[in-house]
């Protein structure tokens, strides 16, 4: 099984160096746009990371998750679309 071994050796380790260098992103961001594209990158690598332990794990329960958590995603980009267009920074 070369799958697992390469998950845990390569691939998580990256997603989570991803995940630091969006949060220090989110945390920096000059404005409330970059905030805001940093917040739905964290949410995409979450969903990266958990589709990439369902692989691992061979439990396809976490996928269900990750759907989840793609459909909160985007109404919350959604919803900070329309706060940003508003004006209301």
């Amino acid at each position: 099984m070369t799958i697992p071994w390469l998950m845990q050796t390569t691939v998580l380790p990256l997603l989570f160096l991803a995940v630091i260098l969006a949060f220090v992103r989110l945390a920096r961001g000059p404005s409330l746009a970059d905030r805001v594209v940093a917040f739905d990158l964290l949410a995409t690598l979450g969903i990266a990371i958990l589709a990439a332990y369902a692989v691992a794990s061979g439990q396809p329960a976490f996928l269900d998750v990750g759907l989840v958590l793609a459909l909160v995603s985007f109404l919350s980009t959604v919803a900070f679309a329309q706060y940003i267009e508003r004006g209301n920074t």
